[in-house]
Order: structure tokens, then C-alpha cells, then sequence
């Protein structure tokens, strides 16, 4: 194992969001969903599931719910759905006799961790085989759209999206808080106002970041992520979607089998 060379792919990876015409072969595809299957999961049960969406239609219908974005239907790539899958632990449940107690937050939770390291397992795995990925910030804001147009049933939410292709271009690393602003010896150190603003001091002199608050007409960078990107408006709003979602298809989802 060439150590130095998997410290350079993690330095340096980037999200890529344009992609060519070249085809992600199905069993290149279907191999590194196998080999990411081999994540940690909760107990071994793998609550979770993917659904690949390939042909340019059915990435153009699926595009409405990830707002539009040119990722999903850029090139040939495709778009997979990562979801929390309880659907499928709970009908092995009732064949062989038993109830599965899973109509629950802390199931739900499960579900999310074995789903979110099945799917980033995967996007390491795509990128050291020479593909991009870009994940979409836009599943959990439309959960029930995507929900609809994947004929997903109840008990399947879906979590994570990524684009995967072969990249149109190289793409830029982003910037990342220095390690001493994430690590906590022995216990959590909660933050001075003076290390919070000493932490953030390079995000913040970015000449992008400049760019960003003048664009949006704030002062600081944390004004535009707090009232622009992600506005407490727009969190409540999409938090009401989503605790109604997850109502119906899980919570009080009642015994559909």
C-alpha cells in the first residue's frame, strides 16, 4: 500500500460537478457498490439501499428535485440515490416471525449511519477508480419528490445523492478549517469568540468569500451562510417537509406488508 500516494488522493480530492460523454460501465459501477457494502454497519443489519439512475430521461426527471442543478444530468454520468432502508430488515422480520421495533428515531438513526458510510465509502471508492462525485445538498429537501418519482416504498428515505462521471475537468480543492479548530484532547474545549475568529480567519480572507459577501450584499461570511444559504426560514420550512415525510413512511407508518 503506497502510503504517500493515498495521502495525496485525500489532500487533493474535490468535488467534481461537470462530466463527459464516457459511460460509467454498469460492472465498473456494480463492483464498487459491492466493495463499499464492506462499510461498518449497525449490527450488520445494512439498513440501507441505492437506487441508479442512468439514462438521461430519467435524470431529467429526477433533476426537478434536486432544484435543477446541471450535476445530475451533465454528460453521461449517473445518479445514485443512497437511502435509509428499513423497509427491507422489516419484511425479513415478519417472514421468519417477529416484529421489527423500528418505527422509531433511534432505527432511523441506524439507518442514516450505515447509509451515510455505505455512500461515502462508495464516492472514495469512484474516485480512486478515476471518476467524480458531487454530492447534492437537496435530498433531504425534497425527500418526498424523490421519494414519488423512485416509487420508493414505505420505510426507504432517501439520504444522500451523488452525481458520479468521468470529469469534464479538473476541479478545485476546497478549503477546509485547520485540523487544531476539530480535534478536542480528552474532553470538548468549547471556543473563545478570539480562537472562533482566528479559526475562520483564512475561510473568511479568501478572495471567493469576499466575493460572496459583496454579492450577496452582507458584511461577513457568516451572515451569508446564516441569512442567505441556509436561512432560518428555509430550515423550518424543509423541516416541516421532512417530519411529515418520515411520519408517514416510517413513524406512523402502520403494517403495510
Amino acid at each position: 500500500m503506497d502510503l504517500d500516494n493515498i495521502d495525496k488522493y485525500f489532500a487533493s480530492r474535490a468535488t467534481v460537478r461537470s462530466y463527459t460523454e464516457r459511460e460509467v460501465e454498469p460492472s465498473l459501477l456494480t463492483r464498487l457498490i459491492e466493495l463499499a457494502s464492506h462499510a461498518p454497519t449497525t449490527g450488520n443489519m445494512q439498513l440501507y439501499s441505492v437506487v441508479v439512475t442512468r439514462s438521461r430521461a430519467d435524470r431529467e426527471a429526477l433533476a426537478p428535485a434536486h432544484f435543477g442543478q446541471p450535476q445530475v444530468t451533465s454528460g453521461a454520468g449517473v445518479v445514485l440515490t443512497f437511502c435509509v432502508d428499513i423497509n427491507r430488515f422489516h419484511h425479513w422480520c415478519r417472514i421468519n416471525g417477529t416484529e421489527a421495533g423500528f418505527d422509531n428515531s433511534q432505527a432511523l438513526m441506524y439507518g442514516v449511519l450505515d447509509c451515510a458510510l455505505f455512500a461515502q465509502q462508495f464516492n472514495t471508492l469512484a474516485e480512486m477508480h478515476g471518476l467524480g462525485c458531487c454530492y447534492l445538498g437537496t435530498t433531504l429537501f425534497t425527500a418526498p419528490q424523490i421519494a414519488e418519482t423512485l416509487h420508493l416504498p414505505a420505510r426507504v428515505i432517501p439520504l444522500v445523492t451523488l452525481t458520479v462521471g468521468y470529469p469534464a475537468a479538473p476541479a478545485e480543492v476546497s478549503d477546509r478549517l485547520p485540523v487544531e479548530g476539530i480535534v478536542h484532547e480528552g474532553a470538548y474545549a468549547d471556543y473563545t469568540d478570539a480562537a472562533i475568529r482566528n479559526l475562520y480567519a483564512s475561510k473568511e480572507g479568501r478572495s471567493d468569500s469576499a466575493a460572496f459577501i459583496k454579492e450577496n450584499n452582507k458584511e461577513t461570511l457568516a451572515q451569508v451562510y446564516a441569512e442567505v444559504r441556509y436561512p432560518r426560514g428555509m430550515n423550518e420550512q424543509f423541516s416541516k417537509v421532512l417530519d411529515d415525510f418520515l411520519d408517514s413512511t416510517l413513524f406512523n407508518a402502520g403494517d403495510t406488508l
